[in-house]
């Protein structure tokens, strides 16, 4: 901010560089590249940063129940980091309470807390609630990317579907998708940007499924009947729905009734699965080590 001492707090998007140095891959056995890598596992040192989770709404028991999984999973893998809850809404557990830190920081510009957005993509509403509430805090922070999108998020949508009964659990030959329908509408809470992310999801996701998918915003017709043409143009007569929304940003409410009112079938949003954690670390860690890149030598 103009006029403070520290310095104000930097962000790291989904084209920050991928980690190289920092953090560590943890396991003294070293494993061949591919499946059996596990990026989401970081070794910490025991003054590394808080990981803040920026979680959008207020404190409900709904999205407690969720957020509370996620964190304990992602502090897990982020083992040496204290991990925080905040809500952009209301004064329970508030993201500014969760941005305060009562011990003194090493120097004054020393990285006290890395806030990661519990966020499949971007958003026009929650981004820059979450960059006003980290600008106004004391402690030098980092803001890191939304989860969204990477392939971990399209495993995560082909594991509702088949939760619902929309997929098969893994394709194994043939397609994977089931008789209830033969395309999907991946969902974004909202707008162009969140869009453009979730068409990623729905690329990865179509591969998975050998089925037809798109992608649309929530809250906006034009763009749901614009994603349902593009299916229909491909040869979907049976879309589902796969919610690319992790819970506490979207109203249960309106996934329902828009399933409702186009008669189509409707997964879950991703909510506490695995890969949300995994995800969660994944960008704590990305943080991290493009701070370090962009602080190295040459």
């Amino acid at each position: 901010m103009p006029g403070e001492s520290r310095l104000p707090y930097l962000s790291v998007t989904n084209s920050s560089p991928e980690p190289m140095q920092l953090p560590r891959r943890t396991g003294g056995r070293r494993l061949p590249p591919g499946r059996h890598r596990s990026p989401h596992r970081l070794t910490l040192p025991p003054d590394a940063p808080a990981l803040v989770l920026a979680v959008p709404g207020s404190a409900s028991a709904p999205s407690a129940q969720i957020v509370a999984q996620i964190a304990e999973s992602a502090g897990e893998s982020c083992s040496g980091a204290q991990v925080r809850v905040g809500y952009l809404e209301g004064s329970t557990q508030s993201l500014a309470q969760a941005l305060l830190f009562d011990e003194a920081p090493r120097s004054a510009t020393a990285l006290q807390g890395v806030v990661v957005p519990l966020l499949a993509g971007p958003h026009p509403v929650c981004d820059p609630a979450i960059e006003d509430i980290i600008s106004q805090a004391a402690a030098p922070l980092l803001l890191a990317a939304q989860l969204g999108p990477h392939p971990l998020m399209a495993e995560a949508l082909h594991a509702r579907l088949a939760e619902a009964g929309l997929a098969r659990e893994s394709r194994a030959r043939g397609l994977s998708i089931v008789a209830a329908a033969n395309g999907v509408l991946v969902l974004a809470d909202r707008g162009e940007e969140a869009v453009q992310a979730a068409a990623v999801s729905a690329v990865l996701l179509a591969g998975r499924l050998a089925a037809p998918t798109a992608a649309a915003s929530l809250g906006d017709q034009a763009s749901i009947e614009s994603g349902l043409a593009r299916l229909r143009d491909a040869g979907v007569s049976k879309p589902a729905f796969a919610p690319c929304v992790i819970g506490p940003e979207s109203d249960p409410a309106e996934l329902t009734d828009l399933a409702g009112s186009l008669g189509a079938l409707c997964s879950k949003p991703l909510g506490a699965h695995p890969t949300v954690a995994q995800l969660v670390a994944m960008r704590y860690g990305a943080a991290l080590a493009g701070l370090r890149l962009a602080g190295s030598a040459g």
